[in-house]
């Protein structure tokens, strides 16, 4: 049907009239059962890591299994999210969700059931690849589904929350099930969830007619990208390992970078490119799937961080550990409900920066720790404060990253999205958590007890966190055009700037 787009133009004008399919009618049961998929895949992120010692005494695994039990599914994720973004695009988003899901519950089954590390690994690798197919495809679903601006900036806050908070629930969750059932239950809790998701998914899911089917696969392309980021990712992991002058690092780094740049340059000669040139003429999508590497890495360094903390320093268990986040998770409903009224009425870069400075207020909160440890008086006050930023910046990154999106690459826009999420995760990790180590070595070399020179490293590490978010804001408020609301998928590329802004 035909309606009359109201999104902002010059001297407040109403743009042309544009052709929007109609919205679809069980969209929001739809959103549901995407988001409660992607809100296990992001739980799967972080659920393992309190597990490792009893996966350790269970197994046997070594040091060197256990950091693959974590990278193998960083790594298939993060370089395979940008193909399976584009795959979604040529094959179908919802076929792609479907297979993605099936496989992350297999492979979940096949981790709770693990007789030896091998088994584990391997199964941890398909669950990554599970997610690079299922992510991707379920957030460019949302995308064309919600058509309506205000709509979708709604459908994608409450994606956008429930994703980070996933993150949460990891830890917590991890906590209370090894304690309580075992490790294997961990991954064993998935198959439920994604049985059921699976079931619905089939009345309530609805996909955009492929408009890219018959296009010819660019085949180089996506070697060059997938190969590129997994080298990049792999990088990144082993720095929290190694150090930076390491040729695992380095050469990894520098090998990825290479394939990097010959993928642009296959982009550039291709017919039809896996990733097309004109994705990157806008400069709002451009600056916030920058702006979300700034956010994840401080994200990821503060869980990993503040877990060490509440174990190592202050002696928790792990069902107290994970207890410990139940504040963060209770300030992030509040914070999502902030991120969409902010971002439907003040728009979507307001709403960022206003994330991004709470977020670094929180982080500041979080340097105060010491050895003694206060959880009232130190670490709820912090992590409310941060959770609260956090879910009112990452519902508007992901708003951002989305917009202007047409059919034909709102599964690559998506899987972009995706994709620094997790390079965002793993420089975080590699970063971050290097510093703190290094100036915790350097407290220690300099006589400090054990003790108290492991936590100035991590305040160390908050307050270099404080800053990167500080930045993440200011690139945001130099560079990203104003986003007054979303606009609907099937928009032409070319549209109307909003007020005040230059054509890019």
């Amino acid at each position: 049907m035909s309606t009359m787009e109201t999104g902002p133009g010059r001297g407040g004008g109403a743009a042309a009239p544009l052709e929007q399919p109609a919205a679809f009618p069980r969209r929001w049961k739809a959103l549901a059962v995407l988001s409660l998929v992607q809100f296990i895949i992001v739980i799967d992120n972080t659920v393992v890591n309190i597990a490792l010692p009893s996966i350790e005494d269970d197994l046997g695994t070594s040091q060197a299994g256990l950091a693959w039990v974590v990278n193998g599914y960083l790594l298939a994720a993060g370089g395979l999210l940008l193909l399976g973004g584009r795959v979604a695009d040529l094959v179908g988003r919802k076929r792609l969700f479907v297979i993605g899901t099936t496989l992350f519950a297999l492979a979940s089954l096949t981790s709770g059931l693990a007789w030896n590390s091998g088994v584990l690994i391997v199964s941890r690798f398909a669950q990554g690849v599970g997610e690079a197919m299922a992510s991707p495809a379920a957030l460019s679903l949302i995308v064309l589904m919600f058509t309506d601006g205000k709509e979708r900036a709604k459908a994608l806050g409450m994606w956008g929350g429930l994703a980070g908070m996933g993150a949460t629930v990891g830890v917590l969750l991890s906590g209370v099930l090894v304690d309580l059932a075992g490790w294997r239950w961990v991954f064993l809790v998935n198959l439920p969830v994604a049985a059921v998701a699976l079931a619905l998914a089939a009345r309530t899911v609805q996909d955009a007619p492929v408009t890219g089917a018959r296009q010819r696969p660019d085949v180089w392309g996506g070697l060059l990208i997938t190969a590129g980021l997994v080298a990049v990712v792999n990088g990144l992991l082993q720095a929290s390992e190694h150090p930076w002058s390491s040729v695992a690092v380095w050469g990894s780094l520098a090998g990825g970078l290479v394939l990097v740049v010959l993928f642009a340059l296959v982009e550039a000669r291709v017919a039809d490119p896996m990733m097309p040139l004109r994705f990157f003429t806008d400069r709002t999508r451009i600056t916030a799937n920058v702006a979300t590497v700034f956010l994840t890495s401080a994200m990821a360094a503060m869980f990993f961080l503040v877990t060490l903390y509440v174990q190592q320093v202050l002696g928790y268990s792990p069902l107290q550990s994970g207890l410990a986040y139940l504040p963060f998770c209770a300030a992030f409903i509040p914070g999502m409900v902030v991120s969409t009224q902010l971002v439907t009425k003040a728009g979507a870069k307001t709403a960022i920066i206003v994330g991004f400075g709470v977020s670094a207020v929180g982080m500041l909160l979080l340097a105060r720790i010491d050895a003694q440890g206060s959880f009232w008086g130190q670490l709820v006050p912090a992590t409310v404060v941060l959770s609260f930023g956090l879910a009112i910046g990452l519902p508007a990154l992901q708003n951002a990253a989305l917009y202007r999106l047409s059919d034909t690459d709102a599964g690559f826009g998506s899987g972009v999205q995706t994709s620094v999420q997790q390079l965002g995760s793993s420089l975080g990790l590699a970063v971050l958590t290097t510093l703190a180590v290094t100036h915790a070595h350097d407290a220690r070399g300099s006589g400090g007890a054990a003790g108290q020179a492991m936590v100035d490293g991590y305040r160390f590490a908050f307050v270099t966190a404080a800053v990167v978010l500080v930045v993440g804001a200011v690139l945001v408020a130099a560079v990203m055009q104003a986003v007054r609301q979303p606009q609907p998928p099937g928009s032409p590329q070319v549209q109307a700037p909003p007020a005040g802004a230059q054509r890019t």
